[in-house]
Protein backbone atom coordinates (compact mmCIF):
# COMPACT_ATOMS: atom_id res chain seq x y z
CA UNK A 1 0.00 0.00 0.00
CA UNK A 2 1.12 3.77 -0.08
CA UNK A 3 1.53 4.26 3.50
CA UNK A 4 3.12 1.60 5.18
CA UNK A 5 2.40 1.35 9.44
CA UNK A 6 4.15 2.86 11.88
CA UNK A 7 3.78 -0.12 13.73
CA UNK A 8 1.61 -3.48 13.97
CA UNK A 9 -1.81 -3.50 12.79
CA UNK A 10 -3.84 -3.96 15.62
CA UNK A 11 -4.98 -8.16 16.05
CA UNK A 12 -8.83 -7.11 15.73
CA UNK A 13 -8.05 -5.10 12.43
CA UNK A 14 -6.02 -7.61 11.55
CA UNK A 15 -9.03 -10.47 12.29
CA UNK A 16 -11.34 -8.04 10.13
CA UNK A 17 -9.00 -8.11 7.22
CA UNK A 18 -9.65 -11.77 7.22
CA UNK A 19 -13.47 -11.20 7.33
CA UNK A 20 -12.65 -8.04 4.48
CA UNK A 21 -10.82 -10.86 2.55
CA UNK A 22 -13.56 -13.27 2.72
CA UNK A 23 -16.29 -10.64 1.63
CA UNK A 24 -14.55 -9.42 -1.18
CA UNK A 25 -14.55 -13.20 -2.37
CA UNK A 26 -18.19 -13.61 -2.23
CA UNK A 27 -18.39 -10.64 -3.97
CA UNK A 28 -16.84 -11.76 -6.80
CA UNK A 29 -13.07 -9.43 -6.58
CA UNK A 30 -10.62 -11.87 -8.33
CA UNK A 31 -7.91 -13.84 -5.80
CA UNK A 32 -5.30 -11.74 -7.61
CA UNK A 33 -6.55 -8.11 -5.79
CA UNK A 34 -7.60 -10.01 -2.51
CA UNK A 35 -3.81 -11.32 -1.81
CA UNK A 36 -2.18 -7.90 -3.36
CA UNK A 37 -4.36 -5.32 -1.66
CA UNK A 38 -6.87 -6.58 0.76
CA UNK A 39 -4.34 -8.76 2.37
CA UNK A 40 -2.01 -5.84 3.08
CA UNK A 41 -4.51 -3.03 3.93
CA UNK A 42 -2.93 -1.38 6.83
CA UNK A 43 -5.03 0.28 9.57
CA UNK A 44 -5.23 4.35 9.78
CA UNK A 45 -5.31 5.83 13.59
CA UNK A 46 -5.74 9.50 11.51
CA UNK A 47 -8.95 8.06 10.03
CA UNK A 48 -10.89 8.18 13.29
CA UNK A 49 -9.66 10.87 14.78
CA UNK A 50 -11.37 12.67 12.01
CA UNK A 51 -13.93 10.71 11.82
CA UNK A 52 -14.46 11.21 15.39
CA UNK A 53 -13.70 15.25 15.37
CA UNK A 54 -16.67 17.05 15.41
CA UNK A 55 -15.80 20.79 15.30
CA UNK A 56 -15.86 22.54 18.93
CA UNK A 57 -17.36 25.58 17.21
CA UNK A 58 -20.17 26.11 14.87
CA UNK A 59 -19.66 27.55 11.59
CA UNK A 60 -21.09 31.28 10.57
CA UNK A 61 -22.62 31.68 7.23
CA UNK A 62 -20.53 34.82 6.94
CA UNK A 63 -17.28 32.54 7.59
CA UNK A 64 -18.12 29.74 5.55
CA UNK A 65 -19.17 31.42 2.00
CA UNK A 66 -16.15 34.38 2.94
CA UNK A 67 -13.68 31.49 2.89
CA UNK A 68 -15.14 29.60 -0.13
CA UNK A 69 -16.67 31.92 -2.58
CA UNK A 70 -12.99 34.12 -2.81
CA UNK A 71 -12.19 36.79 -4.82
CA UNK A 72 -9.19 34.11 -6.56
CA UNK A 73 -12.20 31.55 -6.67
CA UNK A 74 -14.20 33.51 -9.12
CA UNK A 75 -11.50 34.67 -11.24
CA UNK A 76 -9.97 31.35 -11.23
CA UNK A 77 -13.36 29.83 -12.35
CA UNK A 78 -13.85 32.24 -15.23
CA UNK A 79 -10.49 31.54 -16.21
CA UNK A 80 -10.92 27.82 -16.31
CA UNK A 81 -14.86 28.25 -18.10
CA UNK A 82 -13.19 30.19 -21.08
CA UNK A 83 -10.43 26.99 -20.74
CA UNK A 84 -12.71 24.49 -21.03
CA UNK A 85 -15.62 26.58 -23.19
CA UNK A 86 -15.89 23.25 -25.99
CA UNK A 87 -15.90 20.65 -23.53
CA UNK A 88 -18.08 22.41 -21.46
CA UNK A 89 -20.50 23.77 -24.05
CA UNK A 90 -20.53 19.97 -25.31
CA UNK A 91 -21.67 18.81 -21.70
CA UNK A 92 -24.43 21.65 -21.55
CA UNK A 93 -25.78 20.60 -24.61
CA UNK A 94 -25.59 16.13 -23.42
CA UNK A 95 -26.00 16.45 -19.93
CA UNK A 96 -28.78 20.01 -19.44
CA UNK A 97 -25.81 21.33 -16.92
CA UNK A 98 -24.44 25.06 -17.31
CA UNK A 99 -20.87 25.53 -17.58
CA UNK A 100 -20.47 27.51 -14.55
CA UNK A 101 -22.02 25.05 -12.72
CA UNK A 102 -20.11 22.32 -13.54
CA UNK A 103 -16.74 24.74 -12.42
CA UNK A 104 -18.43 25.94 -9.70
CA UNK A 105 -18.84 22.29 -8.30
CA UNK A 106 -15.18 21.74 -9.43
CA UNK A 107 -13.61 24.52 -7.46
CA UNK A 108 -15.72 23.45 -4.21
CA UNK A 109 -14.93 20.03 -3.78
CA UNK A 110 -11.12 20.13 -4.66
CA UNK A 111 -10.32 23.77 -5.41
CA UNK A 112 -10.25 23.09 -9.33
CA UNK A 113 -8.05 19.68 -8.88
CA UNK A 114 -5.75 21.39 -6.89
CA UNK A 115 -6.06 19.51 -4.05
CA UNK A 116 -7.69 15.94 -4.67
CA UNK A 117 -6.65 14.69 -0.36
CA UNK A 118 -3.40 12.30 -0.55
CA UNK A 119 -5.10 9.30 1.89
CA UNK A 120 -4.78 6.10 0.77
CA UNK A 121 -8.47 5.15 -0.05
CA UNK A 122 -8.55 1.37 0.40
CA UNK A 123 -6.49 1.58 4.03
CA UNK A 124 -8.89 4.36 4.69
CA UNK A 125 -12.50 2.59 3.61
CA UNK A 126 -10.82 -0.57 5.37
CA UNK A 127 -10.12 1.62 8.93
CA UNK A 128 -13.52 2.46 8.71
CA UNK A 129 -15.34 -0.85 7.72
CA UNK A 130 -13.64 -2.45 10.21
CA UNK A 131 -14.91 0.35 13.04
CA UNK A 132 -18.35 -0.33 14.37
CA UNK A 133 -19.92 3.06 13.94
CA UNK A 134 -20.44 3.02 10.16
CA UNK A 135 -19.08 -0.70 9.56
CA UNK A 136 -21.92 -1.73 6.77
CA UNK A 137 -21.62 1.45 4.83
CA UNK A 138 -17.93 1.45 4.33
CA UNK A 139 -17.72 -2.33 3.58
CA UNK A 140 -20.16 -1.51 1.02
CA UNK A 141 -17.70 1.81 -0.17
CA UNK A 142 -14.34 -0.66 0.30
CA UNK A 143 -15.75 -3.25 -2.44
CA UNK A 144 -17.02 -0.95 -4.11
CA UNK A 145 -13.14 0.74 -4.72
CA UNK A 146 -12.04 -3.05 -4.83
CA UNK A 147 -14.30 -3.26 -8.02
CA UNK A 148 -13.19 0.08 -9.30
CA UNK A 149 -9.42 -1.40 -9.08
CA UNK A 150 -10.93 -4.69 -10.60
CA UNK A 151 -12.38 -2.67 -13.57
CA UNK A 152 -9.83 -0.11 -14.41
CA UNK A 153 -6.38 -1.13 -13.31
CA UNK A 154 -6.37 1.43 -11.33
CA UNK A 155 -3.16 0.67 -8.45
CA UNK A 156 -3.07 1.31 -4.52
CA UNK A 157 -0.81 4.00 -4.85
CA UNK A 158 -3.05 6.12 -7.56
CA UNK A 159 -6.44 5.73 -5.22
CA UNK A 160 -5.64 8.90 -2.96
CA UNK A 161 -7.89 10.59 -1.82
CA UNK A 162 -10.17 11.97 1.49
CA UNK A 163 -9.83 10.41 4.26
CA UNK A 164 -13.44 9.08 4.12
CA UNK A 165 -12.31 7.74 0.57
CA UNK A 166 -13.95 10.71 -1.69
CA UNK A 167 -11.85 10.53 -5.22
CA UNK A 168 -10.68 12.94 -7.70
CA UNK A 169 -11.21 16.15 -8.92
CA UNK A 170 -15.00 15.63 -7.99
CA UNK A 171 -14.65 13.85 -4.68
CA UNK A 172 -16.63 11.05 -5.85
CA UNK A 173 -17.06 7.98 -3.36
CA UNK A 174 -16.10 4.61 -4.89
CA UNK A 175 -20.37 3.59 -5.04
CA UNK A 176 -21.25 7.14 -7.27
CA UNK A 177 -17.93 6.52 -8.89
CA UNK A 178 -18.83 3.45 -10.39
CA UNK A 179 -22.63 4.48 -11.46
CA UNK A 180 -21.89 8.01 -12.52
CA UNK A 181 -17.68 8.49 -13.75
CA UNK A 182 -17.75 8.70 -17.70
CA UNK A 183 -14.58 7.91 -19.81
CA UNK A 184 -15.10 11.98 -21.73
CA UNK A 185 -11.55 11.11 -23.72
CA UNK A 186 -12.57 8.36 -24.98
CA UNK A 187 -9.27 6.82 -23.87
CA UNK A 188 -11.59 2.90 -22.13
CA UNK A 189 -11.41 4.59 -18.33
CA UNK A 190 -13.20 7.13 -16.32
CA UNK A 191 -10.48 8.17 -14.74
CA UNK A 192 -11.18 10.78 -12.06
CA UNK A 193 -7.52 11.88 -10.93
CA UNK A 194 -5.49 12.23 -13.96
CA UNK A 195 -8.61 13.19 -16.78
CA UNK A 196 -9.86 16.66 -16.44
CA UNK A 197 -12.35 16.22 -19.51
CA UNK A 198 -13.65 12.41 -17.24
CA UNK A 199 -14.51 14.60 -14.15
CA UNK A 200 -16.01 17.28 -15.54
CA UNK A 201 -18.29 14.79 -17.76
CA UNK A 202 -18.62 12.81 -14.80
CA UNK A 203 -19.86 15.78 -12.77
CA UNK A 204 -22.52 16.81 -15.38
CA UNK A 205 -23.56 12.95 -15.55
CA UNK A 206 -24.18 13.00 -11.73
CA UNK A 207 -26.16 15.88 -11.47
CA UNK A 208 -28.48 14.99 -14.45
CA UNK A 209 -28.83 11.52 -12.80
CA UNK A 210 -30.02 13.19 -9.54
CA UNK A 211 -32.19 14.98 -11.39
CA UNK A 212 -30.95 18.63 -12.72
CA UNK A 213 -33.93 20.53 -14.13
CA UNK A 214 -31.97 22.04 -17.36
CA UNK A 215 -34.29 25.12 -17.66
CA UNK A 216 -33.97 26.01 -14.33
CA UNK A 217 -31.13 27.93 -12.25
CA UNK A 218 -30.25 27.65 -8.61
CA UNK A 219 -32.09 30.13 -6.95
CA UNK A 220 -31.40 33.90 -6.01
CA UNK A 221 -30.64 36.48 -3.70
CA UNK A 222 -33.91 38.14 -2.98
CA UNK A 223 -35.04 41.34 -0.72
CA UNK A 224 -37.46 40.68 1.42
CA UNK A 225 -40.56 43.39 2.31
CA UNK A 226 -40.42 45.05 6.11
CA UNK A 227 -41.53 43.13 8.78
CA UNK A 228 -41.30 39.95 7.07
CA UNK A 229 -43.02 37.02 9.88
CA UNK A 230 -40.66 34.39 8.25
CA UNK A 231 -44.22 31.94 8.73
CA UNK A 232 -42.66 30.42 5.33
CA UNK A 233 -38.96 29.45 6.06
CA UNK A 234 -37.72 26.12 4.42
CA UNK A 235 -37.39 23.32 2.48
CA UNK A 236 -40.98 22.04 4.02
CA UNK A 237 -42.10 25.70 3.28
CA UNK A 238 -41.76 24.83 -0.56
CA UNK A 239 -44.41 27.21 -2.85
CA UNK A 240 -45.13 28.45 -6.50
CA UNK A 241 -43.42 31.40 -7.32
CA UNK A 242 -46.38 33.62 -7.55
CA UNK A 243 -46.97 33.00 -3.58
CA UNK A 244 -43.24 34.40 -2.63
CA UNK A 245 -44.41 37.38 -5.06
CA UNK A 246 -47.62 37.94 -2.93
CA UNK A 247 -45.68 38.18 0.06
CA UNK A 248 -43.91 41.34 -1.35
CA UNK A 249 -39.96 39.50 -1.66
CA UNK A 250 -38.88 40.93 -5.01
CA UNK A 251 -35.42 40.75 -6.82
CA UNK A 252 -32.51 42.48 -5.00
CA UNK A 253 -32.81 45.17 -7.90
CA UNK A 254 -36.12 45.59 -6.21
CA UNK A 255 -37.99 45.00 -9.15
CA UNK A 256 -41.16 42.40 -8.65
CA UNK A 257 -40.28 39.11 -8.73
CA UNK A 258 -40.42 37.05 -12.42
CA UNK A 259 -43.10 34.38 -11.75
CA UNK A 260 -42.48 31.64 -14.24
CA UNK A 261 -44.30 27.93 -13.11
CA UNK A 262 -41.97 27.06 -10.48
CA UNK A 263 -41.25 26.24 -6.90
CA UNK A 264 -39.29 27.67 -4.44
CA UNK A 265 -38.71 27.73 -0.72
CA UNK A 266 -36.65 30.77 1.24
CA UNK A 267 -33.47 30.46 3.29
CA UNK A 268 -31.86 33.62 5.62
CA UNK A 269 -28.89 31.38 6.82
CA UNK A 270 -27.41 34.12 8.88
CA UNK A 271 -30.98 35.29 9.94
CA UNK A 272 -33.26 38.46 9.16
CA UNK A 273 -30.34 40.71 8.89
CA UNK A 274 -28.09 38.96 6.41
CA UNK A 275 -29.13 37.59 3.05
CA UNK A 276 -32.30 35.84 1.97
CA UNK A 277 -32.37 33.41 -0.61
CA UNK A 278 -35.33 31.65 -2.93
CA UNK A 279 -33.59 28.01 -3.65
CA UNK A 280 -36.09 26.19 -6.54
CA UNK A 281 -36.19 22.67 -7.53
CA UNK A 282 -32.09 22.49 -8.45
CA UNK A 283 -31.01 23.86 -4.91
CA UNK A 284 -32.11 20.21 -3.86
CA UNK A 285 -30.44 18.45 -6.41
CA UNK A 286 -27.30 20.05 -4.89
CA UNK A 287 -28.20 19.24 -1.68
CA UNK A 288 -28.55 15.57 -3.10
CA UNK A 289 -24.58 16.13 -3.12
CA UNK A 290 -24.13 17.67 -0.06
CA UNK A 291 -26.57 17.77 2.46
CA UNK A 292 -25.61 21.47 3.73
CA UNK A 293 -27.77 23.82 2.77
CA UNK A 294 -24.78 26.42 3.11
CA UNK A 295 -22.90 23.70 0.93
CA UNK A 296 -26.00 24.45 -1.39
CA UNK A 297 -25.75 28.42 -1.50
CA UNK A 298 -21.85 28.18 -1.99
CA UNK A 299 -21.89 26.15 -5.05
CA UNK A 300 -24.79 28.79 -6.93
CA UNK A 301 -23.59 31.84 -5.95
CA UNK A 302 -20.06 31.20 -6.59
CA UNK A 303 -21.77 29.36 -10.29
CA UNK A 304 -23.56 33.01 -10.69
CA UNK A 305 -20.34 35.35 -10.03
CA UNK A 306 -18.14 32.85 -12.21
CA UNK A 307 -21.15 33.60 -14.79
CA UNK A 308 -20.51 37.31 -14.43
CA UNK A 309 -22.94 38.04 -11.21
CA UNK A 310 -22.17 41.15 -8.43
CA UNK A 311 -21.13 39.77 -5.23
CA UNK A 312 -24.38 39.73 -2.67
CA UNK A 313 -26.27 43.22 -2.09
CA UNK A 314 -26.78 41.70 1.72
CA UNK A 315 -23.40 41.33 2.97
CA UNK A 316 -23.49 38.43 5.72
CA UNK A 317 -22.78 40.19 9.12
CA UNK A 318 -20.03 39.31 11.45
CA UNK A 319 -21.49 36.39 13.89
CA UNK A 320 -20.61 35.08 16.76
CA UNK A 321 -19.15 31.57 16.39
CA UNK A 322 -21.42 29.44 18.45
CA UNK A 323 -19.85 26.69 20.34
CA UNK A 324 -21.79 23.30 20.09
CA UNK A 325 -22.10 23.31 23.76
CA UNK A 326 -23.56 26.85 23.75
CA UNK A 327 -26.48 25.53 21.41
CA UNK A 328 -27.25 22.66 23.38
CA UNK A 329 -27.89 25.18 25.90
CA UNK A 330 -29.85 26.68 23.93
CA UNK A 331 -31.79 23.29 22.91
CA UNK A 332 -32.20 22.05 26.49
CA UNK A 333 -33.71 25.70 27.16
CA UNK A 334 -36.20 25.20 24.61
CA UNK A 335 -37.00 22.50 25.98
CA UNK A 336 -37.56 23.18 29.59
CA UNK A 337 -40.12 25.99 28.12
CA UNK A 338 -42.25 23.72 26.76
CA UNK A 339 -40.85 23.79 23.07
CA UNK A 340 -39.77 20.41 21.77
CA UNK A 341 -36.67 20.35 19.94
CA UNK A 342 -35.37 16.70 20.78
CA UNK A 343 -32.34 15.53 22.38
CA UNK A 344 -29.77 18.45 22.37
CA UNK A 345 -26.86 17.29 20.07
CA UNK A 346 -25.26 20.85 19.39
CA UNK A 347 -26.49 20.83 16.23
CA UNK A 348 -29.06 23.44 15.14
CA UNK A 349 -31.43 21.28 12.34
CA UNK A 350 -35.04 22.12 11.45
CA UNK A 351 -36.69 20.62 14.79
CA UNK A 352 -34.27 23.14 16.91
CA UNK A 353 -35.07 26.13 13.77
CA UNK A 354 -38.60 25.56 14.08
CA UNK A 355 -38.77 25.22 17.91
CA UNK A 356 -36.75 28.81 18.24
CA UNK A 357 -39.16 30.21 15.84
CA UNK A 358 -41.82 29.13 17.95
CA UNK A 359 -40.16 30.56 20.99
CA UNK A 360 -39.41 33.90 19.44
CA UNK A 361 -42.76 34.86 17.88
CA UNK A 362 -44.15 33.97 21.38
CA UNK A 363 -41.47 36.79 22.65
CA UNK A 364 -42.35 39.50 20.06
CA UNK A 365 -38.85 38.56 18.60
CA UNK A 366 -38.44 38.23 14.89
CA UNK A 367 -38.90 34.75 14.21
CA UNK A 368 -36.46 33.88 12.16
CA UNK A 369 -35.03 30.72 13.72
CA UNK A 370 -31.64 32.24 14.09
CA UNK A 371 -29.58 31.79 17.68
CA UNK A 372 -28.84 35.30 18.02
CA UNK A 373 -28.12 37.35 20.89
CA UNK A 374 -31.52 38.46 21.84
CA UNK A 375 -32.92 35.34 22.10
CA UNK A 376 -30.25 33.38 23.72
CA UNK A 377 -31.07 36.38 26.72
CA UNK A 378 -34.71 35.68 26.18
CA UNK A 379 -34.02 31.88 26.93
CA UNK A 380 -31.58 33.07 29.70
CA UNK A 381 -28.92 31.62 28.01
CA UNK A 382 -25.62 33.55 28.46
CA UNK A 383 -24.27 34.34 24.62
Amino acid sequence: MSVSADAANPPEFDQCVVELKSTAKQQGISQAIIDSSVANLNYVPKVIELDRRQPEFTTTFGDYIGKRVTDWRVQQGRKLLREHKDLLDKLTKQYGIPGQYIVSFWGLETNFGSYKGKMPVLDSLATLACDPRRSDYFTGELMQALRLKQQYGFSDEKMVGSWAGAMGHTQFMPTNYLKYAVDGNGDGKADLWDSTEDALTSAANFLQQLGWNANERWGREVLLPENYDFSALGVKNTMPLTQWAQKQLTQVSGKPLATPDMDAALYVPAGHKGPAFLGYDNFKVIMRWNRSEFYAIAVGHLADRINGAAPMTVKPPKHQRLSRAKVKQLQQALNNKGFDVGKPDGVLGRNSIAGLQAFQRSQGLVADGFPDKDSFEALGVSY
